[in-house]
């Protein structure tokens, strides 16, 4: 795994970013004879696990061999959304005229915008700071490799480290492509596309996934020609055909060029070019571009640990296996986030790394399958999920009962010109237990807690519609939704029941 703590450009905010989360002058303590809790990794899973177990008393070792904050704060949330946020802004002032507001003579100030980037991701490495972790909450910081040396113990750079229980956190990086000439060409991914100062003319986006979709269209709106070459048939193939489909129109009106169905042959260098082989439709075509953007998913950290030293089952595309109360095939050694995770999110490392402290400091027996996780794409509109999709549950035997309201119909909506869309939500058939939704809209990464929250409290959809909702807001489409699941309820006999009543009330 890499180690070097070069972040580019050199300017005082990466400066001051290096200074907190791997300071050049740092000096290794002299360890304990023995630690509560010995935490690998200093990504969100790894920093939450040291921080709550220190609060609570316990003698923490936390081991990171890179940069603290992990991806999240160096090359992944953090640096992503601000760029994206960057790309909408330019956006609304292209558009504005809809709104009758005139803007001639549009800028963009490409380095302006990562230079903003840099400034607040420095800011916010004060949290996750050597500092902070070692002098506020009495953390002994270990920087260098980890590798286990037995059950109990592991070894960071000739330190030994025995410990009562361990945290393996170490997270993933971005997958390698097998991509023929790639490496030789040189190529761009989450781990280094934030270097740039000046924006590529033209990029090609490998991958059709989160990461390729959010960055592409960030890109494209700072004024790069950007191709996403993606292999499937739509974006997103996670999510629902329908919902691909609103964000590929976006894209294109965006002015993205989509190649699906394309199979990548190769690449090389041509002068100051970059070539792309491609084939699609039985054809081969060369593109050409200043930068290739790779985003082909994760790959666990699973090298270098000598995991079978401590008895710890894995596996290389996988990771670490853990039961549901995290805990490896080692007893003594239990995992959280990407390294062990097929949810490979933030908020998903923090709240697996709390179920592990509950279960490895006080023995308790919380369990990771019971957690509801949404998770969204940041796209513009973006695309939030929960639970099951409608085939999942199919799958499993399940009936289904799938309604969905379109943002057309919701007045806030139209107001605000963002009528693409949709909230949908699967219901267990014969009842509102939901089972999961998708929303697609601009801010569908807030809208879709509310049903994240009803899911995790066992509310049905009916709870929703009893919940008051200002008027008016697109998250009004949350409740149109629970309106529609009550006049599903109305059958033609209840109807008629209801009917006579009224009439005889009348009488």
């Amino acid at each position: 795994m890499e180690t070097s703590t070069l972040i580019l450009p050199q300017d005082e905010n990466n400066k001051t970013l290096i200074e907190n989360v791997r300071p050049a002058d740092w000096k290794n303590p002299m360890p304990a004879p023995r630690y509560n809790l010995v935490v690998i990794g200093a990504g969100t899973a790894g920093l939450v696990c040291a921080a709550g177990a220190a609060g609570l008393g316990a003698r923490v070792a936390l081991v990171e061999h890179h940069m603290l904050g992990g991806d999240c704060l160096n090359v992944g949330c953090v640096p992503s959304k601000a760029i994206i946020r960057a790309g909408r802004a330019a956006n609304d002032v292209r558009t504005a005229d809809a709104f009758g507001i005139r803007c001639d003579n549009v800028a963009i100030d490409f380095g302006k915008a990562m230079a903003r980037m840099r400034k607040i991701r420095a800011g916010l490495s004060v949290h996750d700071s050597a500092e902070r972790f070692s002098k506020e909450l009495g953390v002994d910081l270990f920087f260098g490799s980890a590798k286990f040396i037995g059950p109990d113990c592991i070894d960071v750079d000739g330190t030994r480290l025995k410990f009562k229980k361990a945290a393996l956190c170490s997270g993933a990086r971005a997958a390698a492509p097998s991509i023929p000439g790639i490496e030789e060409t040189g190529y761009l991914t989450n781990e280094n596309v934030f270097w740039l100062t000046a924006v590529p003319k033209r990029l090609a986006v490998v991958g059709g996934g989160p990461v390729g979709c959010e960055l592409a269209q960030a890109f494209v709106r700072m004024g790069s020609e950007v191709t996403i070459l993606q292999r499937g048939g739509h974006l997103l193939p996670r999510e629902d055909a329908d919902a691909a489909e609103i964000l590929q129109r976006a894209f294109v009106r965006d002015g993205i060029v989509l190649r699906l169905q394309a199979e990548i042959l190769g690449a090389k260098k041509k002068g100051d070019d970059k070539v792309v082989t491609v084939e699609e439709s039985g054809k081969t075509v060369e593109l050409s571009v200043d930068e290739i953007l790779v985003g082909v998913g994760r790959t666990p950290n699973v090298e270098g640990l000598d995991l079978e030293m401590a008895g710890i089952t894995f596996d290389p595309r996988e990771g670490v296996k853990v039961n549901e109360r995290l805990q490896t095939s080692n007893p003594r050694v239990y995992a959280a986030g990407d390294i062990c995770s097929p949810y490979k999110f933030t908020h998903t490392a923090d709240s697996l790394a709390r179920i592990l402290l509950a279960n490895t400091l006080f023995m308790a027996r919380q369990k990771s399958s019971t957690l509801v996780v949404p998770w969204c794409t940041y796209t513009d509109p973006e695309v939030a999920h929960v639970g099951m999709y409608e085939k999942d549950a199919k799958q499993k035997g399940i009936d289904v009962l799938t309604l969905t309201v379109p943002f057309s119909e919701v007045d806030r909506c139209l107001l605000d010109g963002e009528t693409e869309g949709f909230a949908r939500v699967h219901l267990k058939k014969g009842g509102d237990q939901i089972l999961g939704a998708t929303i697609v809209a601009r801010h569908a990464g807030e809208m879709i807690n509310e049903i994240s929250l009803a899911m995790t409290a066992g509310l049905g959809l009916s709870a929703i519609g009893r919940t008051i909702h200002p008027y008016p807001t697109q998250a009004e489409a949350i409740k149109k939704l629970a309106d529609t699941y009550n006049r599903t309820r109305l059958t033609p006999f209840l109807k008629k029941v209801i009917t006579a009543w009224l009439k005889w009330q009348r009488s």
